[in-house]
C-alpha cells in the first residue's frame, strides 16, 4: 500500500468523521466504503441503531479500524457481533485510534465507568488485576496455540477470574496476535543467541516480569514508556524492543529496524476488558449476549491470526527488515537463562497466583489442548 493512499484515506476517514460522526466513520472504513454516499448511509443506519437500542457501550480501543488486517483485534467484528447478537438492544459506540487513549489509560477508564469496554495489552491490564501478569512468565505460554489454551481453561477462570473482578473488571475475551519478538535498531547486530543479549539496552514497558526476564538474559532492561520508544530506538537510548510483529509494523517501526527475532519467549496477549459494574446491570439475556458475541469475536480472532501475521510479516521484510527464527539450540539456551523453571520467577508466581504450587496447575491448561479453539501455529 503506498503512501499516498494511506495519506488518502486518512484524509477521507479524518473528514467523514467531522461531517458524520467518529463511528460511522469507522464503520465505513472497516467496509472499506469512505465515500459521501456511503457515509452518509453508514451515519443514517448508527443513527438509527443508537436510537433504537436500549442500552450503548462505549468501546474504545488504540487503533484504527482496517488494522485487523495486520494486527487482529477484530474491533469491528466485535462491534457487529454485539448489536447483532443482542437483538439491536445495544449500540456499540466505537472510538478507535487513540480517540479516548491507549494501554493504561483505557483500562483506568474501564474501571472508572467512564467507559464500558477496552482493548488493550495484558501488560497494561496487569497493573489494575496483577494475576494477569502471569503470562509475561516467559516460555511457558507464548505460542498462540498455549495461550489459547490458558485463557480459555478452567484453572484460568476460577484462579485469575475472580482477582479480576476484585479489580472491577470483566474479562471478555483474550486475544491472540503472536508473540514477543527481539527485535533491534539500524546498525545492531540480529538477537540469535544468548551472547547477543549482553548488555544491550532493552527497552522494556512497566512490566517487573518482563524486566526481570531480560535481565537473566544478560540484557540492561530499560524503561521507556511507549509514546517515546521510536525515538529512544533512533537515538539508540535503547538499542531493542520487543513487540509482536504486527504491533512494530502498527507503530512504523519498519523504518528504524534491520532485524526481527521470532523469540517465541511470550505470548502478546491482548484482553477486552468490561467494567464489571456495568456489566452486570445488563438484563440476564443480554449479559449472555455480550458473552457470546464476545465467544464469537474470539473465534474469528483466531481464524485471522495466521493471515494478519504474514501481512505484517511481509510488509516489514518489504521495507527491508529481517526475520529471523532462533535455531533450537540458541532457543534451548534462551530457555535455561530465562524460562519459568528458574527460582527467580518463585515470587512472581506467589504473587499472581498466592504460591509457586498453583503455578502447576496453569502450566498443565497452557499443555492442554482447548476444545474448538485450534490455531495454526505455524508462526
Amino acid at each position: 500500500m503506498s503512501e499516498n493512499h494511506i495519506d488518502e484515506n486518512r484524509r477521507r476517514f479524518i473528514g467523514g468523521a467531522a461531517r458524520f460522526g467518529f463511528t460511522a466513520a469507522a464503520v465505513a472504513a472497516a467496509g472499506g466504503a469512505l465515500t459521501q454516499g456511503a457515509l452518509a448511509q453508514t451515519a443514517k443506519e448508527e443513527a438509527r441503531r443508537k436510537k433504537e437500542a436500549k442500552h450503548e457501550m462505549i468501546f474504545a480501543t488504540a487503533y484504527i479500524v482496517g488494522a485487523s488486517r495486520y494486527y487482529p483485534i477484530m474491533q469491528a467484528h466485535f462491534k457487529e457481533n454485539v448489536q447483532n447478537i443482542s437483538g439491536g438492544e445495544i449500540y456499540v459506540n466505537l472510538a478507535a485510534a487513540r480517540k479516548l487513549g491507549a494501554g493504561k489509560k483505557l483500562a483506568n477508564k474501564v474501571q472508572q465507568g467512564v467507559i464500558q469496554v477496552a482493548q488493550h495489552s495484558i501488560s497494561n491490564f496487569a497493573p489494575f488485576a496483577p494475576a494477569v501478569d502471569i503470562v509475561n512468565i516467559p516460555y511457558w505460554c507464548a505460542t498462540n496455540q498455549r495461550f489459547v489454551n490458558l485463557v480459555t481453561s478452567d484453572a484460568w477462570k476460577n484462579a485469575i477470574d475472580p482477582a479480576i473482578a476484585k479489580s472491577g473488571f470483566k474479562a471478555l475475551w483474550y486475544t491472540s496476535i503472536s508473540a514477543r519478538t527481539f527485535s533491534v535498531r539500524k546498525g545492531a547486530p540480529a538477537i540469535l543467541s544468548p551472547a547477543d543479549m549482553k548488555g544491550i539496552k532493552f527497552r522494556v514497558p512497566g512490566s517487573k516480569t518482563l524486566q526481570q526476564f531480560y535481565r537473566l538474559l544478560g540484557a540492561n532492561p530499560t524503561p521507556v514508556a511507549w509514546g517515546e520508544t521510536p525515538a529512544a530506538i533512533k537515538q539508540g537510548v535503547a538499542d531493542a524492543l520487543d513487540p509482536v510483529v504486527g504491533g512494530l509494523y502498527a507503530f512504523g517501526f519498519a523504518d528504524i529496524l534491520d532485524h526481527i527475532t521470532l523469540a517465541q519467549s511470550v505470548h502478546g496477549g491482548q484482553v477486552y476488558s468490561c467494567n464489571l459494574e456495568w456489566f452486570q446491570s445488563l438484563p440476564p439475556k443480554l449479559q449472555d449476549a455480550v458473552e457470546e458475541a464476545s465467544d464469537i469475536t474470539f473465534r474469528q480472532n483466531l481464524a485471522t491470526v495466521p493471515a494478519s501475521f504474514a501481512y505484517a510479516a511481509d510488509e516489514m521484510r518489504q521495507a527491508g527488515v529481517k526475520i529471523h527464527s532462533l535455531e533450537s539450540g540458541a532457543m534451548a539456551e534462551f530457555v535455561q537463562l530465562g524460562g519459568h523453571q528458574r527460582a527467580e520467577w518463585d515470587s512472581f508466581k506467589e504473587t499472581a497466583l498466592g504460591s509457586a504450587a498453583a503455578f502447576e496447575k496453569m502450566l498443565a491448561a497452557a499443555e492442554t489442548p482447548a476444545p474448538g479453539r485450534y490455531i495454526v501455529d505455524s508462526i
